[in-house]
């Protein structure tokens, strides 16, 4: 007696068996889908489209419909992309070039605002603050030669300071060294203020000696000036060879005023040429640009200015209000 047992189906299931099993006819269309008829023991019969079918055409058939769902896909896939790529490449063809020409207009505007900043930066600085000015003549050789640019410090006396003696000072000699000559026009006087017109021929270099009260006389019995009594050695600054004056002299300074020398007495036209003049050859302060602080070039000669030692010995002895 042999035992049978019955298959069982992909589910895990008993296949039936006998007559219950129903009789299957299966066809595969062209599509690679399996058509087929099942059978029923009512005698029932059903068309059955199967999109899965266990055969192997039914694989195939869901691989082709898949393969042709993604290349469908693909398709639009790649051309969705195609068309984000044209676009992203049309927008940057032109966003660079946008770019490159905003940041350049940017760029000029911030080096034309930077370039005017700075102009007016320095003609700040040069009508208030610091300018240059060339040596004309010999006049001040011994210390500075003809050509010669220094630095003049204008708030050097800007904040109620006042020129002390041994200054090297430059000044407009309008009123005083050229008593007869006429103030320039407002925009002229303006634009040599501004550094933007050259200073002309009434701006000189000299050295101060004494101030308003102070006495100057030339000479003592020993050759040297005399400030309120006190004789100068003047060996630091003047002109090796030179007389401290071959003119002599007594006088006064009034408040307010300079009396100034060169350091090359011999060659200087200085307040010694104007005793007989209005103003007797002194010079104003208000009239003073400012103090030479710094001999700028030649650069193997920069050097500061500084007040010689020897102009000590006279503080205290009258002198812009002073006590003697």
């Amino acid at each position: 007696m042999s035992t049978h047992e019955p298959p069982t189906d992909r589910d895990g299931s008993p296949a039936p068996t006998g007559t219950d099993m129903p009789a299957r006819s299966v066809v595969v269309s062209g599509t690679g889908k399996a058509v087929g008829t099942e059978a029923r023991p009512e005698g029932g019969a059903r068309s059955v489209d199967r999109s899965a079918a266990p055969d192997t055409g039914g694989d195939d058939g869901a691989t082709a419909d898949s393969d042709a769902e993604e290349d469908s896909g693909g398709t639009e896939d790649t051309e969705g992309t195609e068309g984000t790529d044209g676009a992203a490449d049309s927008e940057g063809g032109e966003g660079p070039e946008g770019g490159a020409d905003g940041g350049g207009r940017r760029w000029s505007r911030d080096l034309l605002w930077i370039g005017a900043v700075c102009v007016v930066a320095l003609l700040l600085v040069n009508a208030f603050v610091a300018r240059p000015f060339a040596v004309p003549s010999g006049s001040m050789e011994g210390t500075l030669r003809p050509g010669d640019r220094v630095l003049v410090n204008q708030l050097a006396y800007a904040f109620d300071g006042r020129p002390q003696r041994g200054d090297v000072v430059v000044f407009d000699g309008i009123g005083s060294f050229q008593p007869y000559r006429d103030e320039p026009s407002g925009v002229k006087r303006l634009l040599t203020e501004a550094g933007l017109a050259p200073a002309g021929d009434t701006v000189y270099v000299k050295r101060v000696i004494g101030v308003g009260g102070d006495r100057v006389t030339c000479c003592g019995s020993d050759g040297r000036l005399r400030v309120n009594g006190v004789p100068l050695d003047e060996s630091a600054y003047l002109l090796p060879g030179d007389a401290p004056s071959a003119v002599a002299f007594d006088i006064v300074v009034p408040a307010g005023k300079l009396w100034v020398m060169g350091d090359h007495r011999s060659a200087s036209r200085d307040s010694r040429d104007h005793l007989g003049e209005p103003g007797g050859g002194t010079v104003p302060v208000k009239r003073v640009i400012g103090r030479a602080d710094w001999l700028l070039f030649p650069l193997g000669r920069t050097t500061s200015l500084d007040r010689p030692a020897a102009f000590a010995a006279i503080e205290g002895t009258g002198g812009h209000g002073e006590p003697r």
